[in-house]
């Protein structure tokens, strides 16, 4: 007679859960692969279907309005507000730099000129002959890349709004769907909920108004000083200005160094100065004023954010990038406190939110 060993064989129970848990990753899987063009408008859904969440709630739940009254007129507030502005800067940096061909001969130039001038003046090869062709190489490959993500653009915006009229027409159901489908505690739905939130407000508003904010500043210096092609340096300087550290300075400083090659020397220098102390000034005002209130995100996870994201998304990806990074650090500390048997701190918002009753404050769950 076999002995039959009871203690190590595995419980039926956990046969089934890892089962069904194959077939709904097999499942989503397959979902996302095929439905792989619609990521991009269910992240822009849910971004504006954020930021509009209260004025949703105010105007069906308060007002009385018609679920689709609101939800029309949410959705062209957002479409004037959100949308525009930036299709502009993106329409422009299309019509700007859509002819690669052309493009690439002139940032040949451009690059070549200020080498050539520092070498020059200071005796620094800053960049070998080796090196200089890498640049020029990976500038035109990024670009192109970047842009080509970007021409569907108006195919992204329609999709999304479709899936937005529906989260906006019955949004009390819609979240019901979502919480009841988490696997997780109420307190940790309700976390996430609260701190999808901040994120999605501080890259969705806070980060557009302060690259906007720095680029209608340097505009107006890029015409004081004679900078050429002040529109086109508009736009570059407003993307620039939401990478940390380096910021709208990976735009101007070149630019000044080329007008100072170019023999104008009291131009570059007074744009310089301007873009520095002015340009500069605007930065550190905005976000040290309008991001903090916000959400404080950290500045590596804006960096590999936006590279992520434009590599996914095209022009797109520098809101959805940081978000989705965010939120892969903010599931990982769920996942602990969910699951794990160490002796984990309660996840906290923040400093201001403790002593307050977190299911109470949010009202995600209905």
């Amino acid at each position: 007679m076999i002995p039959h060993n009871k203690e190590n064989q595995i419980s039926s129970v956990v046969i089934k859960q890892i089962s069904l848990l194959v077939i709904i990753l097999i499942l989503a899987g397959l979902i996302c692969f095929n439905l792989a063009l619609f990521i991009p408008s269910v992240l822009g859904a849910i971004t504006i279907y954020v930021v509009c969440r209260n004025y949703n709630f105010y105007l069906q739940e308060e007002r009385k309005w018609k679920p689709w009254a609101s939800t029309l007129v949410l959705m062209l507030a957002s479409l004037i507000i959100l949308i525009l502005p930036v299709y502009f800067i993106v329409d422009l940096l299309i019509e700007k730099l859509g002819n690669a061909q052309a493009y690439m001969e002139k940032f040949n130039i451009f690059v070549n000129k200020i080498h050539d001038f520092v070498d020059k003046e200071t005796g620094i090869n800053i960049l070998s002959k080796e090196n200089m062709t890498k640049v020029q190489s990976f500038a035109g490959k990024y670009s192109t890349s970047a842009l080509s993500g970007t021409f569907n653009t108006l195919t992204v915006i329609m999709s999304m709004y479709f899936i937005l009229y529906f989260m906006f027409e019955k949004p009390r159901f819609f979240e019901r769907i979502l919480a009841s489908a988490a696997p997780l505690k109420r307190a940790n739905v309700s976390l996430i909920g609260e701190k999808m939130r901040k994120l999605i407000i501080a890259n969705a508003i806070g980060l557009p108004v302060v690259a906007l904010g720095q680029g209608i500043i340097a505009l107006i210096g890029y015409f004081i000083f004679g900078a050429p092609s002040p529109i086109l340096l508009f736009a570059l300087t407003a993307v620039a200005s939401m990478i940390p550290i380096v910021g709208a300075g990976i735009v101007y400083v070149p630019i000044c160094i080329f007008m100072i090659a170019e023999g104008q020397t009291g131009q570059g220098i007074g744009l310089g100065l301007y873009c520095l102390i002015v340009v500069g000034l605007t930065d550190n005002v905005l976000r040290f004023t309008l991001l903090k209130k916000l959400e404080d995100i950290h500045p590596l996870n804006t960096v590999f954010g936006i590279i992520m994201g434009m590599n996914l998304f095209g022009f797109m990806g520098l809101v959805f990038g940081p978000i989705l990074i965010s939120l892969t650090l903010l599931l990982i500390q769920v996942y602990r406190n969910e699951f794990s048997d160490e002796e984990i701190p309660e996840l906290q918002l923040s400093d201001k939110d403790k002593g307050e009753d977190l299911e109470n404050k949010i009202d995600l769950i209905v």
